[in-house]
């Protein structure tokens, strides 16, 4: 069938807006939303819910639930989008249990609701990464043993990961850098430490990652 479309002439931009140029273009005002399984120790079943702001890889919510339902998924959607009004945009895939009331929930309030395409996984890849992330840096080493230790484990990680985890999209940054960053006078060399600082480091899921700073050595050091 598409050879039977007109082709656009060589050298003329499309007329449409890429969706790509759209993700860049609105990314402080998008959320992004998507599910993922974990199994415990005692082969439970259990679904994370997350939800990412995408212009600034800030994990905003993490909840989970035996039994997913449109219901339960509104109501994390909720806690999210109506704690602040810099949110125009949500996307999130086909899954069923993005119901059409759930869309219209969030419609109404103040959301425009935006559903990737059909097969197309990249067009949410921002939150494919994320849940990628968690798995390769947390759930493939660490086994919950049940829904409150996985919720501790969880808890853990979103600290980790909004004020601790450098990310390569943010320069790399951190997507909530922490308040009390230590002034010292500024580094000579990016291989050596300015006069009087020192660096701290602070051990998080269990030594499974480590946080670095740079804070002043106390007096007399």
């Amino acid at each position: 069938m598409r050879k039977y479309l007109p082709k656009r002439p060589p050298g003329q931009p499309r007329g449409d807006l890429r969706w790509s140029t759209f993700l860049r273009n609105q990314a402080t005002a998008i959320l992004v939303c998507d599910f993922f399984v974990v199994v415990t120790a005692t082969f439970r079943m259990l679904y994370v819910f997350v939800i990412i702001e995408r212009g600034t890889s800030r994990l905003a919510h993490v909840n989970i639930t035996a039994h997913p339902s449109a219901s339960w998924t509104l109501q994390q959607l909720r806690e999210v989008v109506g704690d602040t009004e810099r949110h125009k945009y949500l996307i999130h895939d086909r899954d069923p249990i993005f119901a059409k009331h759930l869309d219209n929930s969030i419609r109404a309030l103040g959301v425009e609701v935006l559903r990737s395409p059909v097969a197309s996984p990249k067009a949410n890849s921002i939150c494919e990464r994320v849940i990628g992330t968690i798995r390769r840096e947390c759930l493939d080493w660490m086994l919950p043993m049940s829904e409150a230790h996985l919720r501790s484990i969880l808890r853990d990680l979103v600290t980790h990961h909004n004020g601790g985890r450098p990310h390569s999209a943010l320069g790399p940054g951190v997507p909530g850098p922490p308040r009390e960053a230590a002034r010292v006078s500024k580094l000579e060399s990016r291989h050596q430490l300015a006069a009087g600082a020192v660096v701290l480091a602070k051990s998080v899921l269990g030594d499974l990652h480590h946080e670095y700073r740079i804070a002043v050595a106390p007096a007399g050091a």
